[in-house]
């Protein structure tokens, strides 16, 4: 048992992490279900489940009011001021109208022109639409958090991964940039929210910026630890066999390093996903943090644990699927 290097079957593997979440929903159930711990601090899974499917799919029905300057001539017959318009063609005109708006299809409708003065050759054309449909509040925030963790993904891949092998490849950069970079590590980034929130303001900036420092923090030491941990014989064979400082560090340094450096990139993708609350916290009109913050202020436990489950599950993901592509790129070290 106590051996490191034991393989593992998939199969036993498969079993043993089923077991392990299986005994938490057991614990999770009866706490709820015998009500050791109050509904309003610890929902029963039954419930999160059915918060699940509500913020999945959900029923919407609002009411859209929309005027616009309409030409005389684009109606039937001549209409004086407070007539209304024509039943026959109000769903041509207010449908058409709507649909420009990008208001969907209406379940009712109610249109009326306004001439303003006798014999004006323009009209205003109003109508109220009862638009219902259905949405997905869940999906729409999801969306939004992965497109954030994105955006803030590629930044931080392209500032981090560069300045990251600098630092490993030539020791006075790194003498020059260890101060700057190296105590961050250990630094309460939150701390600096308000900070950025005075100097980007509470938009969509802030948030991005907020989410790279968080990662990029730990990528360049990482990246720069994988450069140094390669052997030094790499180089020197390298320099030996004719190429150029710089040439053995692309060529030969580089390439050994790439495994921990998809390592580093995989750890800075994943604290993004715990960072994501923090950065929807302030004016985010959509995502998951955003959603969670609404749910915790109206006390509804049972949708906050289903905002924190899927950025678990997206945390989830996108550590596997990195994984797996790491592994695909990488094959040697793994067999190694």
């Amino acid at each position: 048992m106590w051996n490191p290097y034991e393989p593992i079957s998939s199969n036993l593997r498969t079993v043993l992490g089923g077991s392990a979440a299986i005994f938490v929903l057991l614990i999770w159930s009866l706490l709820s279900g015998l009500s050791v711990i109050s509904s309003d601090k610890l929902p029963s899974p039954w419930g999160v489940m059915s918060a699940f499917g509500q913020l999945a799919w959900s029923e919407s029905s609002q009411e859209i009011e929309v005027e616009k300057p309409l030409p005389q001539s684009s109606l039937a017959g001549t209409m004086q001021s407070g007539d209304v318009l024509p039943v026959e063609r109000c769903p041509e005109v207010c449908s058409a109208l709507l649909a420009e708006e990008g208001t969907g299809e209406p379940s009712s409708l109610d249109c009326e022109v306004d001439w303003t003065e006798e014999d004006a050759p323009e009209g205003i054309l109003w109508c109220q639409a009862q638009v219902t449909g259905s949405q997905s509040l869940l999906l729409t925030a999801t969306m939004w958090s992965v497109g954030r963790v994105l955006l803030a993904g590629l930044r931080v891949i392209m500032i981090g991964v560069p300045i990251g092998v600098t630092m490993g490849a030539a020791p006075r950069i790194n003498a020059l940039l260890s101060p700057l970079v190296d105590p961050f590590r250990s630094a309460p980034i939150v701390a600096i929210n308000p900070i950025l929130v005075m100097w980007l303001g509470i938009g969509e900036a802030m948030k991005i910026v907020f989410l790279v420092l968080g990662a990029i923090v730990y990528l360049i030491p990482m990246v720069r630890d994988a450069v140094q941990a390669v052997p030094r014989t790499y180089w020197v064979s390298a320099y030996d066999l004719g190429a150029t400082p710089f040439e053995a560090v692309r060529h030969s340094v580089i390439p050994m390093a790439m495994p921990r450096i998809a390592d580093a990139i995989i750890v800075s993708i994943s604290v993004m996903w715990t960072y994501i609350t923090v950065a929807e916290y302030i004016n985010a009109e959509k995502g998951l943090g955003q959603l969670i913050q609404n749910a915790r202020r109206f006390s509804a436990m049972d949708q906050v644990f289903v905002g924190i489950g899927v950025i678990v599950f997206l945390a989830l993901i996108t550590y596997s699927s990195m994984t797996w592509l790491k592994n695909a790129l990488y094959p040697w070290e793994v067999e190694a």
